[in-house]
């Protein structure tokens, strides 16, 4: 009998295109999910939460591919005929229990079998592709989607770098910071470090917001987590609150890091926030000398709202600044050539410089224009790490 290459005698694109003519949400190939609900959390946030076709559940799960948290997913929304696509992050674990509140707008999609599996966004209302989905889409609406992705997870925190030498070890004590919106992944984060086996581990929520405490969201959940995992605390921080500060400070510093009182040596740190967020955290890094030969900012691993962080010292032989001169460098694009000098991102050189690239989010998380480095160094302008050559 011959072996070697047997074509399908029928096509699984042809079976989507049958199946997409049936019904919208039926498809063999493409990842789609349909709002069933939508809840406000406080002024800031509003969760959607959508059911996922098999498209999704076999790529993301029988494929064993999984959902970790802090990923996130990309939605393409289509408005007045254009397709837009933005990225979300997804609020807790496939398999977790994540009911929203009984005020919820729900539809008779929530009532339907629970073959589907439920996946949960939070976002903020603000801005075309978030305004339209939290107050225009319709409940049962279909969107075409990307299977979870991002690099914001647990799987990092095992990572080390001691006296110069990677070792791989498991940290004794988590520390996710949030401010804002940025508390969406640590909802999962959380829940997959507190079901690990590591059961004296220290997990810790450090959260800034500017609402008051009744408005905090998941506020119930936190509590529900503290009670039920005694190596589990929060603190939550209102910058308009006095009472609810740190080591008497509204913003992160080094004295409220400390006031924590964890093995920082020892603490892998999650944070997610806004600009101003991030810098605070590195410059409170940078202020505080560990017992060892290790830098704090090397624990830290961040996911950013934001592509620049204001200057600080980061340590006393080296100033991050990024209007600092920088020496030409030959860039290849495409197999596009271009010399150009710049201050800011490789993205925004490159356009400066008359070169047209594919961007989404064009702040480092969606990574639509992300390239692969064939040789040179770069700088990470929001931690200052400097990376090997090629």
């Amino acid at each position: 009998m011959a072996t070697g290459y047997r074509p399908e005698i029928i096509q699984r694109a042809f079976i989507g295109l049958i199946g997409s003519h049936l019904h919208p949400f039926w498809s063999w190939t493409s990842p789609k999910l349909r709002l069933i609900a939508r809840q406000v959390m406080n002024d800031d946030l509003v969760a959607l939460q959508f059911e996922s076709n098999y498209a999704f559940n076999r790529q993301t799960f029988e494929r064993r591919l999984g959902l970790h948290g802090g990923q996130y997913i990309g939605l393409t929304v289509i408005i007045d005929g254009v397709h837009h696509q933005r990225h979300y992050s997804l609020i807790g674990l496939a398999e977790q229990s994540l009911q929203l509140q009984n005020n919820a707008l729900t539809d008779d999609h929530m009532n339907k079998s629970t073959q589907h599996r439920h996946v949960t966004i939070a976002i903020k209302p603000q801005g075309l592709v978030s305004n339209y989905l939290v107050r225009q889409a319709q409940l049962g609406t279909i969107f075409d989607s990307s299977l979870p992705s991002g690099e914001f997870t647990l799987k990092q925190s095992k990572l080390h770098t001691q006296s110069g030498k990677q070792s791989i070890t498991t940290p004794s004590s988590l520390l996710f910071i949030a401010g804002g919106s940025g508390i969406t992944p640590m909802l999962g984060l959380i829940a997959q470090a507190l079901e690990q086996t590591h059961q004296n581990r220290i997990v810790t929520l450090l959260y800034y917001s500017r609402m008051p405490l009744a408005g905090t969201p998941f506020l119930q959940h936190w509590q529900q987590l503290k009670n039920s995992y005694p190596n589990f605390t929060y603190h939550l921080v209102n910058t308009e609150d006095p009472n609810s500060y740190l080591a008497g400070t509204r913003h992160l510093s080094a004295e409220s890091l400390l006031s924590l009182n964890l093995p920082l040596v020892d603490t892998q740190i999650f944070a997610c926030g806004s600009q101003t967020l991030l810098t605070g955290l590195y410059k409170a890094a940078a202020e505080i000398t560990l017992s060892t030969n290790k830098q704090l900012r090397d624990n830290i691993i961040v996911e950013s709202f934001g592509n620049a962080m204001a200057g600080f010292n980061i340590d006393d032989n080296q100033t991050f600044d990024q209007t600092v001169p920088v020496e030409k460098h030959t860039i290849y694009l495409r197999s596009r050539q271009r010399q150009f000098d710049t201050n800011t991102t490789l993205l925004l050189g490159a356009e400066q410089a008359g070169m047209r690239l594919n961007y989404g989010c064009r702040q480092g998380i969606c990574q639509l224009c992300r390239c692969n480095k064939a040789s040179g160094v770069v700088k990470n302008i929001q931690t200052g790490k400097v990376s090997s050559d090629g």
